[in-house]
């Protein structure tokens, strides 16, 4: 049974301490907001991989490309700026761990700020997105395990003001994905509970902080 440590916008402070070795893990993923070199204590301290999405506080990591270890932007060489080993599944779906996940970035767009999106630029990334699960589903027989998002959906765990508003798009992606969990970031708790809720049979989590969620073997071998 896969266990997961999800991680998201608030630096927990004992996973900066020797306690992190406690935490018996498989995979290391990221709903955004959180400083990268954290990130890559985590991954280097657990010795797992790390899959994460960037959120709308983080730098901006668009238009990067890695061919045979050698990172460009633009057609020229460069440093990448994301955290080393890291995989980034924004926009994208990606083998990890025995995982099948979808990840999708960013927040609703509410100033000039990189990782922000308005709701028509976001579903069509998600539109992308759910292309390419059905690519893989097609080839293998297997369907999506995690979406990991930095935002929730709209009225799924979103708050009213505008910056904190969830996207109305990541309701059709969720249905069409149907992935048994879906994990996200940017809605601080601010000491109150942020309970679980469902889209479907999708469980949509709140990971702000972090969260150790066991994940059934099924679904890692789901077939949709």
């Amino acid at each position: 049974m896969p266990k997961v440590l999800a991680v998201a916008d608030e630096v927990v402070e004992q996973l900066w301490t020797d306690q992190v070795h406690s935490y018996e893990v498989d995979l290391i993923v990221a709903a955004g907001d959180l400083p990268f070199d954290y990130l890559e204590h985590l991954a280097n301290a657990l010795d797992r991989p790390l899959v994460f999405v960037p959120g709308n506080h983080d730098t901006d990591l668009t238009g990067y490309s890695n061919v045979r270890g050698l990172w460009t932007k633009d057609g020229l060489p460069t440093r990448w700026p994301g955290p080393t080993g890291a995989v980034n599944a924004d926009e994208r779906v990606v083998d990890v761990a025995g995982l099948r996940i979808a990840g999708l970035g960013g927040s609703i767009r509410y100033n000039k700020g990189p990782n922000q999106w308005t709701e028509r630029q976001q579903a069509r990334r998600a539109r992308r997105v759910a292309r390419l699960a059905g690519w893989r589903r097609l080839r293998d027989g297997r369907g999506v395990d995690v979406l990991l998002t930095h935002s929730p959906p709209l009225d799924c765990g979103d708050e009213p003001d505008a910056p904190h508003r969830g996207f109305a798009c990541l309701h059709p992606l969720v249905s069409r994905l149907r992935p048994p969990l879906m994990l996200h970031g940017h809605i601080h708790p601010h000491g109150s509970l942020k309970p679980d809720r469902h889209l479907g049979d999708t469980r949509v989590v709140n990971v702000v902080g972090h969260k150790v969620l066991e994940i059934p073997t099924a679904v890692g071998v789901r077939h949709a």
